[in-house]
């Protein structure tokens, strides 16, 4: 067993400072230091897909970042860790409890992730050894751990067991204050004259500054078009792990305040993790802007419906927290969003548009890995 201090510190050496994750009971003592240290940065994510995510754009600005989960929800971060670390070559470091050890008495709903823990991250191809109970066992391991996230840019797990980290005691939330708690302001714009896809992509190009602005586009047409439009260096296309590009602009936008961040939703992506709202209305700054791209159909798999026809995600994103809110169909809607002034909270846009895409719409000529290296050299950032 070791104090949470020996790990945290010797990662802190390493230039670990930015953590997120979904608390296990094995965990406790490891977040409890980390949220009592004003110096270290934690991100209570509403589900471990979202960690990865939010951990994976603190990481493309430059900070080293750690991902804690319970391994009961490693299941949840599957995609992303298939679909966007790996892919884009993110190096996280992972720990991920062992809940149903062999050698545990545990709760029956962990019995079968607890003989499967280690072949997972193994099937994922995201190298493991235990996390460390000897003082002396840390430098090494975190230096095995580093030098493969150095060497492949990709994410490396540490399995902890139960009582591997002494007790800690939390004396601080990790929850931040928020003076404007009550400064929500909602705008509607409805027309009946919705735009194309491609039009509002267009229109939100003309409106942001491209020196000091970057654009996360969700997967599916709403990348492609994005880069059939204007394929920029300040343009990040996700092309997996759906539902996850507002987590991982919220990790961006949090790590790097300076940048303003746009994130370009989906109808789809934004029903598949909608608990980010939450996290974003919690944590998130007013360099964060959240549009959400509504025609009713998962358009890139045939156009079948979405149930957001009845869904009011402006809202939804008004009660979790977002400073300023528009709902409409109205171009006016986008130029109002981006001349409007939050303050501290970030800005939310509901425009529905017409379902469809352009003929022969290509997809981007260069690979992920190369999108995320011309992205991060435009921002000034390296892994």
């Amino acid at each position: 067993m070791i104090q949470a201090e020996e790990f945290v510190e010797a990662a802190r050496n390493l230039g670990f400072g930015w953590y997120t994750g979904v608390p296990c009971s094995f965990l406790t003592p490891f977040i409890n230091y980390v949220i009592n240290d004003v110096q270290l940065k934690y991100i209570s994510a509403a589900n471990e897909g979202d960690a990865v995510a939010i951990a994976a754009g603190a990481a493309i600005a430059g900070k080293p970042a750690v991902v804690m989960m319970q391994n009961s929800g490693l299941g949840n971060a599957i995609n992303p860790l298939t679909s966007l670390t790996y892919i884009f070559r993110i190096p996280l470091l992972l720990i991920c409890t062992l809940r149903g050890d062999r050698n545990l008495q545990d709760e029956p709903q962990h019995e079968l992730m607890g003989q499967i823990t280690d072949k997972l991250l193994e099937t994922m191809t995201v190298p493991w050894e235990y996390f460390p109970t000897d003082a002396a066992e840390i430098e090494p391991v975190l230096q095995r751990a580093t030098a493969y996230m150095q060497q492949e840019r990709r994410p490396y797990a540490l399995i902890m067991r139960k009582g591997s980290i002494s007790p800690h005691t939390l004396t601080r939330s990790s929850i931040p204050k928020r003076e404007d708690s009550s400064a929500h302001i909602h705008q509607s714009f409805f027309q009946d004259n919705r735009l194309s896809r491609s039009q509002a992509l267009a229109r939100i190009v003309e409106l942001i500054d491209a020196e000091n602005t970057v654009i996360i586009a969700t997967t599916g047409y709403t990348g492609r078009e994005l880069f059939a439009s204007k394929d920029s260096a300040n343009h990040l296309y996700m092309v997996g792990s759906m539902g996850c590009a507002s987590s991982m602009g919220l990790g961006l936008s949090l790590a790097r305040p300076d940048l303003k961040v746009v994130v370009i939703d989906g109808d789809g992506a934004a029903l598949m993790r909608m608990g980010n709202f939450a996290t974003i209305g919690t944590y998130g700054g007013a360099n964060l802007t959240h549009i959400l791209l509504d025609n009713e159909v998962h358009d890139s798999t045939g156009a079948q419906a979405t149930v957001s026809a009845g869904i009011s995600f402006a809202k939804i994103a008004e009660a979790c927290g977002y400073g300023l809110t528009f709902a409409g169909d109205d171009p006016a809607l986008l130029d109002a969003l981006f001349t409007a002034d939050t303050n501290t909270r970030p800005k939310f846009a509901h425009l529905k548009i017409r379902p469809g895409t352009l003929e022969k719409l290509p997809r981007p000529n260069l690979t992920p890995e190369a999108v995320l290296q011309r992205f991060m050299k435009h921002i000034g950032s390296q892994l």
